[in-house]
């Protein structure tokens, strides 16, 4: 089988020669071992690449895309997984000015403006000064409402050409991987007034959403246009101890919007996968019962995300993880090999499972750890 028909025969429930396998995503150091030589892939150190070469340019910028583009196709191909990751992190933004080596001013220097540093041992590029400004309230999310819901009302559709990096990734990996697309996020930005919104004021937060999964359900017939059945989505709203919001707002504010997109990827035939991080079983019976979600990924065991006990509660659930990042970054190669070898029997026995690492694989996880888990995933049976 290619990777494409042996991903799609898991999911279909149909027989496959062994358990496909994907990587949720990689450091740049990660991806630089992989490649052997200094790769243009992963998180902050692709967006602080970003900005460097906007600072430098509209042919610098133009060669960090096409580079960018480049390696990440050739790191899937190295990688040899049957689902793709297609496209990383990109920060757009045009700096004012460079402070140093690793630091930039955007903005207006009397207006709007934020500076940015980027920590080459971590890989990230993060925040670290901004202009003064009123701490955001509720009202702020009134107003976020009333614009997505305009956006929603009068807002045109996409076509193809909006995401060149799909369209490349399907021109180079034709029918020999598969290659998931977007456009099924939704979720409820993390922010602190946004969180007291959910408590005070539901019905706008509800609102909020509805109108985000209308303006998503421009971009899914594109996704099926092309080609694309599974559809990647979701938005991180938990930790190891469970979401950050009770299962009551949860059933209030999102499950409308998740089932709206639900809903049009049903009428496009695509799958709509919802990702997060941490432990969902508090909202499980909404989020992958009725919401009308057909996958999930990011599941790591970790967080009491098991792959045995989802399958069991939510028989007719696409799945996609099973070994955490946590294991690869903080275990040994014992405990890796171990995890690897007990999702893929998961896999293997109950199916329409894609195995592989939940989240991102961070810089200072051990290279030993990362070449055992894909050491030990194509040595499968």
């Amino acid at each position: 089988m290619t990777g494409k028909e042996r991903v799609m025969a898991s999911f279909e429930g149909r027989e496959f020669d062994r358990v496909p396998i994907y990587c949720a995503g990689v450091s740049g150091r990660i991806a630089s071992h992989v490649l052997g030589r200094d790769a243009f892939v992963g998180h902050g150190k692709q967006r602080y690449r970003e900005t460097l070469a906007l600072w430098q340019g509209e042919d610098a910028h133009r060669e960090f895309v096409e580079r960018t583009q480049r390696d990440v196709l050739e790191l899937n191909d190295a990688l040899d997984v049957d689902l793709v990751r297609p496209a990383y992190w990109r920060y757009p933004h045009t700096p004012t000015r460079r402070i140093d080596e690793y630091t930039f001013f955007y903005g207006a220097e009397d207006g709007n403006w934020w500076v940015m540093r980027f920590d080459p041992e971590t890989e990230l590029f993060q925040e670290i000064d901004r202009a003064p400004r009123p701490e955001p309230t509720i009202d702020d999310v009134i107003r976020a409402t009333e614009a997505s819901e305009a956006v929603a009302e009068q807002g045109s559709n996409p076509s193809p050409d909006a995401f060149p990096e799909l369209v490349a990734a399907i021109e180079h990996f034709g029918d020999e991987r598969a290659v998931h697309g977007t456009g099924t996020g939704v979720s409820v930005p993390r922010e602190r007034h946004w969180l007291e919104a959910m408590a005070l004021e539901p019905d706008v937060v509800r609102r909020y959403l509805v109108a985000r999964a209308k303006i998503n359900c421009r971009t899914i017939p594109v996704m099926a246009q092309m080609g694309l059945k599974i559809l990647f989505g979701g938005g991180d709203f938990a930790g190891k101890n469970g979401p950050l919001y009770s299962p009551r707002a949860f059933h209030h504010c999102m499950l409308p919007a998740l089932q709206i997109v639900s809903e049009c990827c049903d009428q496009h035939d695509c799958w709509h996968f919802f990702a997060s991080d941490g432990n969902l079983w508090p909202v499980a019976e909404d989020l992958f019962g009725n919401s009308g979600v057909q996958g999930f990924y990011e599941i790591d065991r970790r967080c009491e995300m098991d792959l045995e006990r989802i399958r069991d509660t939510f028989p007719h659930l696409k799945l996609c993880g099973g070994i955490s990042s946590e294991t690869v970054h903080l275990g040994t190669v014992e405990e890796v090999i171990a995890e690897t070898r007990s999702a893929l029997e998961v896999a293997r026995r109950r199916g329409q499972i894609v195995v592989g690492v939940s989240n991102q694989v961070v810089p200072a996880t051990p290279l030993e750890n990362f070449d055992a888990m894909f050491e030990t995933l194509h040595e499968q049976p």
